[in-house]
């Protein structure tokens, strides 16, 4: 999982990151180096996982390995009248993500002038919305040309599959038009099929982290913002890139004093797992205690696949856990006394928190 951290300059971005991946980045910086390059920093943070931390206790591996999310602070985006796409260099990047934490800033700083002379997070979240429609927009607009073009010239090679696709691009045009994220369309598995080699980036999740001061007592409301695949959580982001530098006894002092109740990483990983549609399983032994990340939905096969693609390729049966009946028993022993191991074909659903033990016909040599 790979999300990218927006936002326009001095909201605070590199703070959120530094709060997430327990860096030290320089604050208050563009990224943006001379010639336009764009310094785009990454970190690959485990994932905090109270359930590998109760399996890896049980089984005393060799090695614990949790899941891992990725987290890249990009720079570019900036407030303007005038709106235009964005640059190769800058797109590139921000199609490369999974989806997007887009920061807002709400804390005041006199020390800290904002870009467009006062804080007012709306409006902010409307500039780089307007941005990401815009070039989801001229990318809509390409491909209608190219196949208004097919069908002038007669090229079309699939006319139903040239049907089908003028239909939806139409559809996106439209809701683009009315300043709709694709994101909150309903589109049908095939729907998604056809833009699955399309980065449009309105169409990608997208949680919105409202920076708020170390004293401010709430975030204001943002009605209209409670659209599918997308959230909002307010955020101290300064205050947590300070407590996440600390070490961990220190750290778990200034929550209980601050009335944190979790550290935002634990926070902001959970709700980026629902909006993405992911979930956990685990694979365990005596040589590794492992946490693997899915989609939704995901069959063992495709699960498998995630393990290893060979194990997906001569699948034959997963041995399936419930990691709540697993701590119950108290190891795999009782639990396999009490019938509470399953064995489940090609076609069973993974759920969050399956233990799986992959059966495999090795491939032939």
């Amino acid at each position: 999982m790979k999300l990218g951290i927006i936002g326009l300059p001095q909201s605070g971005k590199t703070t959120i990151f530094n709060a997430l991946t327990r860096g030290d980045r320089p604050v208050g910086q563009h990224g943006v180096s001379g010639g336009g390059r764009f310094e785009v920093q990454t970190a690959v943070v485990s994932v905090p996982d109270s359930r590998v931390d109760t399996l890896s206790a049980m089984f005393q591996p060799r090695k614990t390995i949790y899941a891992q999310v990725t987290y890249a602070d990009i720079a570019g985006l900036e407030a303007s009248a005038e709106k235009s796409s964005f640059s190769g260099p800058l797109l590139n990047q921000l199609a490369a993500m999974d989806g997007f934490l887009h920061v807002a800033r709400v804390f005041e700083n006199p020390s800290v002038p904002h870009p467009l002379g006062s804080v007012d997070a709306r409006r902010d979240l409307e500039s780089v919305d307007g941005e990401l429609l815009l070039n989801d927009m001229l990318a809509v607009e390409r491909k209608l040309e190219r196949l208004a073009d097919e069908h002038k010239k007669g090229i079309v090679k699939d006319k139903g599959l040239h049907a089908q696709e003028a239909a939806l691009f139409a559809r996106l045009q439209a809701a683009l038009g009315a300043e709709q994220p694709l994101r909150a369309l309903d589109l049908t598995p095939a729907e998604e099929k056809l833009l699955s080699s399309y980065q449009l980036l309105t169409r990608k999740p997208i949680l919105l982290v409202l920076n708020v001061g170390d004293d401010q007592p709430a975030a204001p409301a943002l009605p209209g913002y409670d659209q599918p695949r997308s959230g909002v959580v307010a955020l101290r982001g300064k205050l947590e890139m300070e407590i996440a530098q600390l070490p961990a006894d220190e750290a778990a002092e200034f929550l209980r004093e601050y009335g944190i109740a979790e550290p935002s990483l634990n926070r902001m990983i959970r709700l980026s797992y629902d909006l993405l549609g992911l979930e956990s399983f685990f694979t365990v032994g005596e040589d590794e205690v492992r946490a693997w990340t899915v989609r939704r939905g995901a069959t063992a096969p495709e699960a498998a696949g995630e393990i290893h693609t060979d194990l997906q390729k001569g699948f034959i049966r997963a041995e399936v856990a419930s990691y709540t009946q697993l701590v119950e028993a108290g190891s795999y022993a009782e639990l396999k006394a009490r019938g509470r191991l399953r064995l489940e074909g090609k076609d069973y659903v993974v759920q969050d928190g399956d233990i799986l033990n992959i059966r495999f016909s090795p491939p032939a040599k």
